[in-house]
């Protein structure tokens, strides 16, 4: 990891830190300290700067009001210490079973589309009905290869009036949700932050402020928000699951989610299962 990186993200000290993430999580110093088992004196002092955390507490802190782990190591860097958490690349070794694991739930959601994305929802993983799936909105080639790399972000492919928001029927609704996910992630990470930046480039988009201003009330219709998608005479409704995976202790990992997408209806069903058939699986 680059520590001199993380060490100018987010916050400038610990205290702020501190202050930000106890604020974010709504307890008072008293409930904090007796959760984390200090005095409310010494969280006080560490809130204004009077006092200097050790590396445990700090850890004990971040475990406490549940910090995600990449904060977790810039609170540490801030009060001059190394990071706990690894960040590791997808190609590390370390990380094969994980991986495997990945590749093995992408299968199993054949013939319906499935992503693997970072915190800030660039694709890193793909099973065929999905690339198939993108593939035919955006007109590219039958076999063009969709990045893996993190280079596509899907979240600006989505929302972008170029990219597949031209064919979301209900782009206005679907934009409120996916802007929530990045928010929430802004919101954790703190000012100056990678999601802060994203967030704003998305809302520089050509009608998104709008949309996001208008949110969707109406309760009278599915207990969930279809993501529904049209080209030609085929109209896809869809929704999706996220999943994390459990007990991470590796930045990285801790970050992705796998979004698996189902259909909502008997025709988008008999279109994917159509399409595999065509394709051969």
């Amino acid at each position: 990891m680059d520590t001199a990186a993380v060490e100018n993200q987010y916050f400038s000290d610990f205290a702020a830190a501190l202050r930000y993430w106890r604020g974010k999580r709504g307890l008072s110093q008293l409930r904090l300290s007796v959760d984390a088992g200090i005095s409310q004196r010494h969280l006080s002092f560490l809130e204004t700067g009077r006092a200097q955390p050790g590396r445990d507490l700090i850890l004990k802190l971040g475990l406490v009001l549940d910090i995600p782990l990449r904060q977790r190591n810039a609170m540490l860097l801030a009060a001059g210490f190394a990071p706990a958490y690894r960040e590791r690349s997808l190609s590390d070794p370390e990380l094969a079973s994980v991986m495997q694991a990945l590749d093995f739930m992408l299968a199993q959601q054949a013939p319906y589309p499935a992503l693997v994305v970072d915190r800030l929802w660039n694709l890193v993983m793909a099973n065929e009905p999905a690339a198939r799936m993108m593939r035919w909105f955006l007109g590219m080639p039958a076999h063009a290869p969709i990045p893996r790399d993190g280079s596509v972000n899907v979240l600006k492919l989505t929302l972008d009036p170029n990219g597949l928001r031209r064919h979301l029927v209900n782009w206005e609704d679907v934009c409120t949700d996916l802007l929530q996910w990045v928010q929430r992630e802004a919101m954790g990470d703190g000012p100056g932050s990678e999601a802060t930046r994203l967030l704003d480039e998305l809302m520089a988009l050509p009608g998104i402020a709008a949309a996001a201003s208008a949110p969707n009330l109406d309760r009278r219709a599915l207990p969930f928000l279809p993501v529904q998608l049209k080209k030609d005479e085929v109209t896809l409704n869809l929704f999706t699951t996220i999943t994390t995976l459990g007990t991470p202790h590796d930045v990285t990992v801790h970050e992705l989610r796998l979004e698996s997408f189902f259909p909502a209806d008997a025709a988008s069903r008999q279109w994917f299962e159509a399409q595999a058939a065509v394709k051969g699986g």
